[in-house]
């Protein structure tokens, strides 16, 4: 799939505005003749821009210039790109500094600067700061060092028109929110982070939390009803203040906290010039319109980047979790849990295989795939999340996939049941089709600390002699198999969950493998390599194991079993992609022998 650089530089090519040369390692911007490296990021940058100027802005390309001298400059200084009022190309109309995309927050202020102070050389009314999505013009004029957004517009004038109030509307042909492609939105989101983190100024987990609210809001202004032509209010004003700016964003998110008080609980804890520069980075960015694919891909990178190493999560690789899944053979009237859904991507791959079958079953009918897919998400997809902010994260995981949060609630999922129902009656006993998870390793619940210990069978242990004592403590993988089969339908329910290989060989475990077969009937164990979940951040031999629950008296003779050993995932220990993948082979064997037995 062709990135929008590409698109861009291919109908430059076609519109005769650029000419690529050693096979796309140069470009030359015509009819200037100027000849710039392509694969120097800043180049890249420009070039979007100067296709923008043209194509969105209407400016004529005989009045664009590159590289411009600025005059009485020491040491030698160019100005990126200036656009001229006359053909003659003796009055500076705008000027232009351009950096890479993903440039700090700092360094794209003093790149502001620079561009002001270039525009002041050659007494241009305006100047402009680029760097990827995120710009920022100005009035130079008006320009102020200690109070920049009094000379701050909302974009550069169309054409040497005037200055408009708001730049991005609905409906508009050029100005309405556009999607994005996935690395252009990977930057997005890590400048914001980089932003709301400042270097170590919000513990990691509060910088994320405040970066979810704005993503919420975000999508929720995109959501609003208005009319073509109407301004969005995610974005600057001319001359708006970082007060003003703040106080709109603030007024959508309390009026969404209202709606959906399970979301978010706490209020914005940012500073109005923080949410600023948040907005910069985001405001022409249609996160609605952005395909779910690139969302999702998007937010799981940057969430991985963001959690491992920093506040003990790991995550469950992508292509692990849609094997497991894709081996259930979810249907959209199914009940999905997961018990410890994390950020939710069991839950968000189980709603990505009812979406494909949308697709299938109704190729031509949006309506009915919409139906047929968002009732899933509203009423069969259940997660439960012992942190709190994580389960705000899952949330907002599924916001950004169009829904599916409204059954995602933080508890312990080792705790009584009954509590569980309390919050939400959809969590209970022999409830669920589906059980897809891999529940944490190998921290030890305490009886000393948790009193439900005692309540599980599993928490006991019978003795050599047939005397059955009550255990101190036990590791949470045990328990979460118990709990599993609580929540399993009878006969029906089938269950995908991660363990450790401990519990699948050790002598010890003995009676925790009884357990299981005793309420269960073991359709599949695929053996995972030792390296599954390192990049992750853990490191345990793991595999998983394919049960279904057994009805009340239903007893089991002989029957068979289907094991697979994964050697190859598609990536290696240290995160990077390896071309062989074992999994899809393996999911294909796994269906020729359902259909055998």
């Amino acid at each position: 799939m062709q990135s929008t650089f590409e698109k861009i530089l291919k109908e430059g090519e076609r519109k005769g505005y650029f000419r690529l040369h050693n096979n796309g390692a140069k470009i030359e911007y015509l009819p200037s003749g100027h000849k710039e490296n392509l694969n120097d990021p800043e180049e890249k940058v420009r070039a979007e821009y100067y296709f923008d100027l043209i194509e969105k802005y209407n400016y004529l390309a005989t009045r664009i210039e590159l590289e411009v001298e600025m005059p009485d400059r020491t040491p030698e200084r160019y100005a990126d790109i200036v656009i001229y009022e006359d053909d003659a190309k003796h009055k500076p109309y705008i000027v232009v500094e351009c950096k890479k995309d993903g440039i700090s927050d700092a360094e794209f202020e003093q790149a502001t600067k620079q561009a002001i102070a270039n525009a002041r050389v050659l007494h241009a009314p305006f100047a402009n700061c680029v760097a990827g999505n995120t710009r920022r013009a100005m009035e130079t004029a008006l320009w102020n060092d200690k109070e920049p957004e009094k000379a701050t517009i909302t974009d550069i004038p169309i054409s040497y028109g005037k200055v408009e109030e708001f730049r991005y509307k609905k409906g508009d042909p050029n100005w309405d929110l556009k999607p994005i492609d996935q690395d252009d939105l990977k930057r997005a989101f890590q400048k914001c982070h980089d932003t709301l983190w400042a270097g170590g100024k919000r513990a990691p987990t509060t910088a994320f939390d405040e970066f979810a609210k704005i993503i919420f809001v975000k999508i929720r202004d995109e959501k609003r009803g208005r009319k073509t032509g109407d301004p969005y209010d995610f974005q600057i004003k001319t001359h708006e203040s970082a007060e003003s700016v703040y106080k709109r964003i603030n007024a959508i998110y309390q009026e969404a906290k209202k709606i959906d008080p399970e979301v978010f609980k706490e209020d914005l804890k940012i500073e109005p010039e923080e949410l600023y520069t948040v907005v910069e980075h985001l405001q022409g960015i249609s996160l609605d319109k952005t395909d779910l694919d690139t969302k999702g891909v998007a937010f799981e990178h940057f969430m991985e980047d963001f959690f491992k190493g920093k506040s003990g999560q790991f995550f469950t690789p992508r292509n692990i979790v849609s094997f497991a899944v894709k081996m259930m053979g979810i249907k959209n009237d199914d009940l999905v849990l997961d018990p410890a859904c994390g950020s939710g991507g069991f839950l968000l791959h189980a709603l990505d295989e009812v979406r494909a079958q949308a697709k299938e079953y109704y190729p031509d009918e949006e309506k009915e795939q919409w139906r047929y897919w968002h009732d899933f998400a509203q009423n069969n997809l259940f997660g439960i999340e012992i942190n709190d902010s994580i389960a705000r994260v899952a949330k907002m995981n599924m916001i950004i996939h169009d829904d599916g949060h409204t059954n995602v609630i933080g508890h312990d999922a080792l705790n009584d049941i009954e509590k569980m129902t309390a919050k939400n009656p959809g969590f209970a006993k022999n409830h669920f089709d589906i059980i897809v998870t891999n529940p944490p390793f190998g921290a030890n619940v305490k009886k000393s600390e948790h009193p439900y210990l005692e309540k599980f069978a599993l928490g006991r242990k019978t003795g050599a002699k047939g005397k059955v004592k009550a255990l101190d403590n036990q590791k949470t993988e045990v328990l979460f198999i118990e709990r599993c089969i609580d929540f399993m339908k009878p006969e029906t329910g089938q269950m995908a969950i991660v363990l450790p290989d401990g519990i699948l060989t050790n002598s010890s475990l003995q009676y925790v493998r009884d357990f299981l077969m005793e309420h269960c009937q073991i359709l599949a164990i695929v053996s995972l390599p030792q390296f599954a979940f390192a990049h992750f951040g853990a490191g345990v031999k793991s595999s998983l194991v394919f049960v279904r629950r057994k009805g009340g008296k239903e007893k089991l003779g002989r029957y068979k079993i289907f094991i697979a050993i994964a050697e190859h995932i598609g990536y290696e220990a240290t995160g990077r992609l390896d071309p062989i993948n074992d999994l899809p082979t393996i999911l294909e064997k796994y269906r020729v022998f359902n259909k055998a037995v």
